[in-house]
């Protein structure tokens, strides 16, 4: 998903240095389609595995994005990076890869948000989220971890654990009404909504 590039030199400060930037990949791809693969167990801890997580974080801050599915630079793997700009509500979340998640929604509340895509630039859609979610998955390391999102947080997860199942932002959209170019995005809707928050609707998750 893709934020405010107002965020992207704070984030910047949790790039590793030795991380390379990949390239992101558009919609059209066969790999953006395709179902990803569990990471094997033999991959955690492995350098191939940590590398493509930092290189994950780096594309996914320097393409000023909150979120980059594996499947986003054609490595069919369930594994994604994201993090969290500051807001007025919220401090920032720092950058997180989570492998081989698993969500579940807590409660049935859903709630629409304006989305966009590194996969498919240029484009913003209002796209219905569960509220809150449960997420288990494992880091880089194989370290369990368990929580509960909220809001542009829980967003961004569902955008990003979408990709891993070959499902794109556009596919959960109740109508292709409010797609709009970024451009005009800007112009007409962001001007037309005083306070809005940008960094809590551009969630371009990759």
């Amino acid at each position: 998903m893709t934020a405010a590039p107002a965020g992207a030199p704070v984030a910047a400060e949790h790039m590793a240095e030795d991380s390379r930037l990949l390239e992101v990949i558009r919609l059209g791809h066969p790999v953006l389609r395709s179902v990803a693969e569990p990471v094997p167990e033999e991959l955690f801890a492995s350098g191939r595995l940590v590398d493509l997580g930092r290189d994950m974080v780096r594309t996914m801050i320097e393409e000023s994005g909150v979120g980059l599915a594996a499947p986003q630079v054609a490595e069919g793997l369930r594994l994604f990076s994201y993090w969290v700009p500051e807001t007025d509500e919220e401090p920032e979340m720092s950058p997180t890869v989570l492998v081989n998640p698993e969500i579940r929604a807590v409660g049935a509340e859903i709630e629409e948000g304006w989305e966009g895509c590194l996969s498919i630039p240029g484009l913003h859609g209002l796209v219905p989220r569960y509220r809150r979610i449960k997420v288990k998955a494992r880091l880089l390391d194989g370290e369990p971890i368990s929580l509960t999102a909220d809001g542009f947080q829980a967003r961004v997860i569902q955008h990003e654990y979408d990709h891993l199942d070959g499902v794109v932002f556009l596919d959960r959209m109740d109508s292709a009404h409010s797609l709009a170019f970024e451009p005009e995005w800007e112009r007409y809707i962001l001007g037309e909504e005083p306070g809005i928050d940008e960094a809590a609707v551009s969630t371009t998750p990759p």
